[in-house]
């Protein structure tokens, strides 16, 4: 049984080490000239005016976890319907359920104002 994952195993250390291996060879290799130029504040290709440091809206933060919330819910529904046949009636009720109460929080949200984008 164990020795299924072995290949994923072998992947996942190949994939440390050609990490660990890059970062190495980035920082031996690599030519650090610090100016001032380099070590300004860079944002969007243009430069900054003011203070570099200012407090983001909550807004922002609330709307991407939203969008997480719902795009992880959605892709639940793939496995779903892939063996939707074999599930019957019974997938068919709990993916109703499941559904449902996705729809109800969508609601919620809508109706509390969370997705107003002001």
């Amino acid at each position: 049984m164990l020795i299924d994952y072995l290949p994923i195993l072998f992947y996942v250390a190949i994939a440390i080490f050609f990490a660990c291996f890059a970062i190495l060879a980035s920082h031996l290799l690599g030519q650090r000239k610090p100016t001032r130029l380099k070590e300004a504040p860079y944002e969007c290709g243009m430069n900054t005016y003011g203070s570099s440091f200012r407090r983001v809206p909550i807004k922002y933060y609330i709307i991407a976890m939203l969008f997480l919330l719902f795009d992880i819910e959605v892709v639940f529904l793939y496995p779903w319907a892939v063996i939707f046949k074999e599930l019957k009636m019974f997938g068919f009720i709990s993916m109703a359920i499941f559904l449902a109460i996705l729809i109800i929080a969508y609601i919620y949200i809508w109706k509390k104002g969370a997705l107003e984008w002001e």
